[in-house]
């Protein structure tokens, strides 16, 4: 099924409605016919035709620059409803592109196709997937792999030379350089009731022997009942409340762990350290209010810190007690997102249970009838 496709005004057209050469035409043809192999929604050809059988150039230029910038749109910020992004909250750079100004740069240079193909994602987990979904025969696998290749089109199409990578689907997080992943720690996300949102953040260090401030729906939940009930039992387990605040103390039964990685973010989640590590051995992992919590943390940290403090120096910093801040060297971006279809090391697509039932609010490309994104 087609879908109507028209150009967003957001961003206006050039001056000039481009001129489209015999060989543009033929390779817009090429990408509009084969969107679908794309994950793509099936474009609308048919302004494009009606104009080319009237042989009437200026509708030809006009309804060629629109089924190009719809392409482009859509293979740069994806394809699908703003419902599906409600629990999506990073910023796509890819947004601020000039698809007007840059496909006429293109259709000057003759550069059209290798302008349109450069609109794609450039991390390796897009193009495994995108192999994937050409060779997939199941409805409902390639449905999936559609989805979490749509999900690539909603990050940065550059992420990169360093970054930290959470999938909450698999219970992951990686930490990428030059387009390899150099280490891989399991965590635990959050429950259902209380998923880990999808944000990015920037890591600017870590702390060591961490102090809790505990949230207010957690204090409403647990904590504050307890300090007023059983003020031994909170001393205890070091939960102290001063300055109009509920906080734990560092140690072993801190529900932080050792270790938290200073990433301020409006969601006032973290990677950070657990003390029940029988946790991870779950295949399941949706345990937190959601928190990130990662198993060998100061691991984590030791490679994010590199030569700012070994590992014999974090575990002594760890061992004295005191809440001690590590800053890197540089700070690097984090992505915690959420993929129920990706590539391992060797290419092979893993599928993960949609924990947090995000993918059937995405629809199928193959169903959809909407504008172009803005």
């Amino acid at each position: 099924m087609g879908t109507n496709c028209p150009i967003a005004r957001a961003q206006p057209l050039a001056a000039a409605t481009p001129h489209w050469s015999s060989e543009s035409l033929a390779a817009l043809h090429h990408a509009a016919e084969t969107a679908p192999q794309q994950a793509l929604p099936a474009p609308d050809l048919a302004p494009l035709g009606a104009a080319e059988r009237l042989g009437d150039a200026a509708a030809i230029d006009h309804a060629a620059t629109d089924l190009a910038l719809c392409l482009a749109r859509q293979i740069a910020l994806g394809w699908s409803p703003s419902s599906a992004h409600a629990a999506w909250h990073i910023a796509d750079t890819d947004a601020r592109i000039d698809f007007a100004g840059q496909l006429a740069s293109a259709l000057g240079a003759g550069a059209f196709e290798a302008w349109l193909s450069g609109l794609q994602p450039r991390h390796p987990g897009f193009a495994a997937l995108l192999a994937a979904h050409a060779a997939e025969a199941d409805p409902a696998r390639k449905a999936t792999l559609a989805r979490n290749i749509e999900r690539w089109r909603w990050l940065p199409r550059d992420p990169g030379r360093e970054y930290l990578l959470v999938n909450a689907a698999a219970f992951r997080v990686d930490l990428w350089r030059d387009g390899k992943v150099v280490d891989s720690h399991r965590v635990i996300v959050g429950k259902v009731k209380s998923p880990t949102p999808v944000f990015s953040a920037t890591v600017r260090g870590v702390t060591l022997n961490p102090w809790w401030d505990i949230p207010a729906n957690i204090v409403a939940e647990s904590v504050g009942a307890m300090v007023r009930r059983h003020p031994a039992l909170a001393r205890k387990r070091g939960y102290v409340w001063g300055g109009g605040r509920y906080r734990q103390r560092p140690g072993p039964g801190n529900s932080l762990g050792v270790v938290k990685l200073i990433m301020p973010n409006s969601f006032n989640v973290y990677l950070h350290d657990t003390p029940s590590k029988s946790l991870f051995d779950q295949p399941v992992r949706t345990f937190s209010h959601g928190c990130v919590r990662v198993e060998d943390p100061l691991g984590l940290a030791a490679t994010l810190l590199g030569d700012q403090a070994s590992r014999a120096d974090i575990d002594r910093i760890v061992a004295a007690g005191r809440t001690t801040d590590l800053k890197l060297a540089r700070s690097l971006p984090i992505f915690i997102a959420y993929f129920t279809a990706e590539a391992g090391a060797d290419g092979a697509i893993a599928f993960h249970p949609d924990v947090y039932n995000r993918d059937r609010a995405m629809g199928d490309a193959d169903d959809l009838r909407k504008p172009c994104p803005a």
